[in-house]
């Protein structure tokens, strides 16, 4: 890992936990605010420490674009939980035959980048 990578990393780390330490909940409920602050905690520290020894510079980007993609998507919904996606059950086949393992194989590629790691962790 480069310096500057390293720098960019902890740098994520830090804004994360300045989040969790400002963060309000949608309802104002003070234990509903603090729950949703351990939630970030704690899935911060978990994701952070499982990519601790990531040396692949692609993959270090992909899970640097992730954090940021959770972070936006977090403020801006004001929602600290991965949103989840809606596909149909087999809105990604064509009727001529193809398997349910090629109908999963879609549906993976189709994830988005912010639910990568989630379903790993969860």
């Amino acid at each position: 890992m480069t310096p500057a990578t390293r720098q960019e990393v902890l740098s994520l780390y830090r804004r994360v936990f300045r989040i969790a330490k400002n963060w309000q909940s949608a309802s104002g409920q003070t234990e509903e605010t603090v729950r949703e602050q351990e939630y970030i905690r704690n899935e911060a520290r978990t994701l952070f420490r499982k990519n601790r020894n990531v040396t692949d510079p692609k993959l270090i980007k992909q899970c640097i674009e992730e954090c940021e993609a959770r972070i936006e998507i977090g403020l801006h919904y004001n929602i600290p939980y991965p949103r989840p996606i809606h596909l149909p059950p087999m809105g990604l086949a064509h009727r001529q035959g193809r398997t349910l393992r090629h109908q999963e194989k879609l549906r993976k590629i189709s994830k988005p980048i912010y639910l990568k790691s989630h379903d790993e962790v969860s």
